[in-house]
């Protein structure tokens, strides 16, 4: 569980005691002006109200717990909605690398698949790379953030093979979409420049396939007609060659609007051409022309406010005071409307919360910024900032927001402070591939001290995964020597927990087992290819 503000309820065992105090101030007030008007009825008033203090302390304390905003558990809510299913495939062979567009045609590709993403308006998306072979990175889903962060990865090193296969994205991106249970058009959008080394006839026939099984196609094309060289970059971004095949001469890459218009007409579907100024904006007309059926989907909110039910109580227990003591029924019914007006204040969304429903993140964490400068819950205030900066790439904002969240006494808040920070690193380490190498070192620290609150949070320990540096092979001592012996993995304590320090170190353990297991399947992979076989 956590608060809103902290303060109010370290404060509200004093507002109770307070409220009591003067119920018993006011009950002994009126026990002495009875006694001096009428000496022979002090007995009977003795004896009644009693209670009135302890009803007014324990409500006072109840309202004081309500003002602090407490919050805790999941609320499931059903929500109809009339979306569309769109899965979005993304040419990622090294054609596209091609400079003939700017930056070049896989940048290109992936900006205008950004803004579809974000102007998705509840529709359920999936996002698939290809090569010679298909990828789902993302199946359907509804959250539009889950496909923006696989965006951020995709690169032709993702593909375990090169080369361009149209045929392999239009069944597997066909096939993910007949799947789908949920009602609604389904579409398939691919970006790609139709530069294709396996046979056209496969993929006409993959396109006949998805018009049958009612899938609408759109084919996005990218680059240009004319003949272009394919860049080799390093890890800096500088230039240091360009593609060749295997007898060293310079391979040259252009669009094959032929290509691309006949799997179109196949499927009979759309061709967006590359010239087009606005592609994701064309995409999204023909999407509003489609149909969208009604459906339900579950909507899940974490830290549900809860403050409502300590108002709840106060209410019931001043409602007895009512009862018991028709006399003062008049400020009982004056307290009841206060505690539940400054319960309902408490739990009220605040303006970062109102912006960040309209998706207006950047407002939305300057918005946040102010509220924890003001006061009353300052460490929610700042992570709630950093988080909507995250969301808007804002990366510096986010750091120095979420670094002052990260220093709250609260473990979960912090955990998920720790996590977002080490996201921002991850992230931005994917756009700068010049601090590539800084700002993964740090998003690593980040996970690991977020696992070190949570040792069991698989997210943590993917992202960690994702971050770390691969571990150079052993070097042999003159030519030969035995590598170095390896750290065993610590043993697990014969009880049911363990510690922060094992945990950690048995999940490095694992972490490095996997990688020089990924990395010895990528040398097989690279031994096994043919040298005949376009990898472009």
């Amino acid at each position: 569980m956590i608060v809103d503000s902290l303060l109010l309820l370290l404060a509200a065992p004093l507002i109770g005691i307070g409220i009591g105090m003067l119920g018993w101030f006011a009950r002994r007030s009126r026990l002495r002006a009875t006694a001096l008007w009428s000496p022979g009825s002090g007995g009977p008033w003795v004896a009644s109200g009693r209670m009135t203090p302890w009803l007014f302390g324990a409500a006072g304390l109840l309202g004081g717990i309500g003002l602090a905003g407490p919050r805790w558990g999941t609320t499931l809510t059903e929500l109809e909605t009339r979306a569309l299913n769109l899965a979005i495939g993304i040419d990622i062979s090294r054609s596209m690398l091609a400079e003939d567009v700017a930056p070049s045609r896989l940048v290109r590709a992936i900006g205008e698949t950004r803004r579809l993403v974000q102007d998705a308006g509840g529709d359920r998306l999936a996002l698939l790379a290809f090569s010679s072979r298909s990828y789902i990175l993302a199946p359907l889903t509804l959250d539009a953030a889950a496909v923006s962060v696989q965006l951020d990865a995709l690169d032709p090193d993702v593909a375990s093979e090169g080369g361009t296969d149209l045929g392999t994205v239009l069944t597997q991106g066909a096939g993910l979409l007949s799947a789908a249970p949920e009602r609604g058009a389904r579409v398939l959008v691919v970006f790609t420049d139709g530069e294709t080394h396996d046979s056209l006839d496969a993929a006409l026939a993959a396109a006949r396939a998805a018009q049958s099984a009612g899938i609408t196609l759109i084919m996005v094309g990218e680059g240009d007609t004319i003949p272009a060289r394919i860049p080799l970059r390093n890890e800096q971004g500088a230039l240091v060659g360009f593609k060749t095949d295997t007898s060293g001469e310079t391979i040259y890459t252009w669009r094959r609007d032929d290509v691309l218009q006949r799997v179109a007409d196949a499927a009979g579907g759309t061709l967006i051409s590359a010239t087009t100024t606005d592609q994701a904006g064309t995409v999204r007309r023909i999407l509003e022309g489609l149909e969208r059926s009604a459906s339900r989907e579950l909507h899940r909110e974490d830290l549900t406010p809860r403050g409502w039910l300590f108002g709840l109580g106060a209410l019931v227990l001043l409602a007895v005071q009512g009862v018991l003591r028709r006399g003062p029924a008049i400020a009982v019914l004056a307290l009841a409307i206060l505690s539940g007006a400054s319960t309902a204040l408490a739990q009220r969304p605040s303006q970062g919360d109102k912006l960040l429903a309209r998706s207006d993140t950047l407002a939305a964490a300057a918005a946040y910024a102010r509220e924890a400068v003001r006061g009353g819950s300052p460490d929610s205030a700042y992570y709630n900032a950093g988080t909507a900066a995250l969301l808007r790439a804002r990366f510096e904002q986010a750091r120095t927001w979420l670094g002052l969240a990260a220093r709250s006494l609260d473990p979960e808040l912090r955990f998920r402070a720790l996590f977002n920070l080490g996201l921002a690193g991850l992230q931005e380490g994917r756009q700068d591939s010049a601090r590539r190498g800084e700002l993964h070192q740090e998003a690593a620290g980040r996970f690991r001290e977020a696992l070190l609150l949570q040792p069991a949070s698989r997210d943590a320990k993917w992202n960690l995964e994702l971050v770390q540096p691969p571990i150079p092979p052993p070097s042999g001592g003159g030519g030969g020597g035995a590598s170095p012996p390896r750290t065993p993995q610590a043993p697990r304590p014969a009880g049911g927990t363990v510690s922060s320090a094992d945990a950690e170190q048995i999940l490095n353990s694992v972490e490095r087992a996997e990688r020089e297991i990924r990395a010895e399947q990528s040398r097989r992979r690279r031994l096994t290819r043919t040298a005949s076989v376009k990898d472009w």
